[in-house]
């Protein structure tokens, strides 16, 4: 009995986790290589656009500040992530290359807009 408890504890431990989104990731767009940046604070930067994220259960949310969250399906393998739906065509991997820098000042994260708020 008591080793079911304990493996029931651990189990509830695992499924609280923190979902480790942060850092430099890289991903491939025909010849060319993309660098996002991922932060702590829920924001993402990809060249000069700068977005807000967040994690909602197996979704990750993102908004550049236009008003609607974009939603995409998720999968976080160690350091590989690969987001489906929303706005793509097909499923994108990324591969964590490194940890994230720091957002400079000058770069402000939009707000977040209301749960309800979806492009779908």
């Amino acid at each position: 009995m008591i080793r079911l408890w304990l493996i029931a504890g651990t189990l509830a431990l695992v499924a609280q986790a923190p979902i480790r989104l942060a850092g430099d990731w890289q991903a491939r767009a025909g010849d060319e290589i993309r660098h996002i940046m991922v932060r702590g604070d829920s924001s993402a930067q990809f060249g000069q656009d700068v977005a807000r994220w967040r994690i909602v259960g197996d979704s990750l949310w993102i908004t550049l500040g236009d008003g609607v969250w974009q939603v995409y399906g998720m999968k976080l393998t160690g350091d590989k992530l690969t987001i489906s739906g929303g706005d793509l065509e097909k499923p994108v991997t990324l591969r964590r290359v490194g940890p994230p820098t720091a957002r400079p000042d000058t770069l402000a994260i939009p707000e977040p807009p209301a749960a309800n708020q979806r492009a779908w």
